[in-house]
């Protein structure tokens, strides 16, 4: 349009201009200068005008364009580049798309709603846009907290400018600890098409338990080295004494005594670990058979007769009622029942009491077993079945035990 306003001022100037000059001396040179002066500059303002147009473009009207595409879904469609199409059928067609993008936002809603991971979304003012139930419960939020400065401003290194202008060189993840556990928070900035941040969406997870199990893990490599050290430790010492010469025959049998001891102990640690391992990675093979519970009880009980009679207990096992047959694994309900019955023989007193029962109630059958025994603290009930979890652990392994039979 410049360009061709602009090219109609100066021919109509020039022809004006050529005609005034007819009257003139020399006029037929004059208007050809003029002519060639008009041909000119109308070739310049077409330079100008076409470089314009590019600067334009690039820097406004493509980058408008796009903007303008993304934020209008429907400019694409079929109905609205149809220059003849009746503006009923547009109309309808508009509607169907405006109610089929209702629905999708209504399922991104549900399942944001009830995911266990919380989302949390930030504009660039650090205004919270969207914020799902669990992330409320994770980072106890109230309804106050409503900016990343409230919601974040408790815990170090986390600033909402480093995470959008430092991406590449900042963490984007962070752990936290709160009253409801410890939460892994991962952070991604928002862009647009042309690549500008337009805000921040934080990801919260639980890592409650894996923090759990990984500090178990580091446990239970540390028990095992002292269980393991304990004893090789007492062998090493009694051996290194038996090499130096020890005259004595009642002490040199004592340290060998010892030494057995020690040996035996771990021997029944590497056996139990090795159960251990085989029920972990799921490699022992269950054979289900038909048995008679009772029985079975009854015989595990008889394996304890000596013991019971060294340390004047009483050990009873009734069967309570008649009990079907079971159909399980027995060497592994043998290995429960014995392993039980043996810690109530270690840790009743002379002269106590243990009774053994078997049951059957509905369809479940169950074996119980009572005794007068020391029992165990109610503070220490949730951690009976944590590996090398003992009460008393000079008496344990007094005793032989090693934690892991439970």
């Amino acid at each position: 349009t410049f360009y061709v306003i602009s090219a109609i001022v100066v021919f109509i100037a020039g022809i004006c201009l050529s005609i005034s000059f007819r009257a003139l001396p020399n006029s037929y040179e004059i208007i050809m200068q003029t002519l060639a002066t008009t041909i000119i500059t109308m070739a310049i303002l077409a330079i100008i005008s076409i470089t314009m147009a590019l600067i334009i473009y690039k820097k406004i009207v493509e980058p408008m364009s796009r903007m303008l595409r993304s934020a209008n879904p429907y400019d694409k469609l079929d109905y609205l580049q149809t220059d003849d199409e009746d503006l009923d059928e547009v109309i309808e067609g508009l509607r169907k798309d405006l109610i089929a993008a209702n629905n999708q936002k209504k399922q991104t809603d549900t399942i944001l709603k009830h995911m266990t991971d919380g989302v949390i979304a930030f504009d660039m003012d650090g205004k919270v846009t969207y914020i799902n139930p669990a992330a409320k419960y994770m980072l106890e939020l109230k309804d106050t907290d409503s900016t990343f400065e409230k919601i974040f401003s408790k815990y170090k290194d986390i600033n909402m400018e480093k995470i959008i202008y430092l991406e590449n060189w900042t963490s984007s993840e962070q752990k936290i600890e709160n009253n409801q556990g410890t939460m892994s928070l991962f952070f991604v900035p928002f862009k647009d098409e042309i690549n500008r941040p337009t805000g921040v969406l934080v990801v919260i997870q639980d890592i409650t338990e894996h923090v759990k199990l990984d500090n178990m893990r580091k446990e239970f490599v540390a028990d095992v080295s002292h269980e393991l050290k304990t004893p090789l430790t007492s062998i090493k010492g009694f051996s290194e004494t038996l090499l130096d010469g020890v005259d004595d025959e009642k002490t040199k049998t004592h340290f060998l005594e010892i030494i057995n001891d020690n040996a035996d102990r771990m021997e029944k640690l590497v056996q139990d670990l090795l159960t251990l391992s085989k029920y972990d990675n799921k490699k022992d093979s269950i054979n289900k058979t038909e048995f008679d519970l009772g029985e079975l009880t009854k015989k595990c009980a008889e394996k304890f007769e000596i013991e019971v009679k060294k340390n004047n207990q009483k050990l009873e096992c009734f069967v309570t009622a008649d009990v079907p047959k079971v159909y399980a694994d027995i060497d592994g309900i043998e290995r429960v029942i014995i392993n039980i019955i043996s810690n109530s023989v270690k840790y009743t007193k002379e002269s106590g009491k243990i009774d053994v029962y078997v049951g059957f109630v509905h369809n479940d059958a169950y074996v119980k077993i009572k005794d007068t025994g020391i029992g165990i603290p109610e503070k220490d009930l949730d951690r009976i079945f944590d590996r090398f979890y003992r009460v008393d652990k000079a008496r344990s392994r007094k005793l032989g035990g090693t934690g892991l039979g439970l």
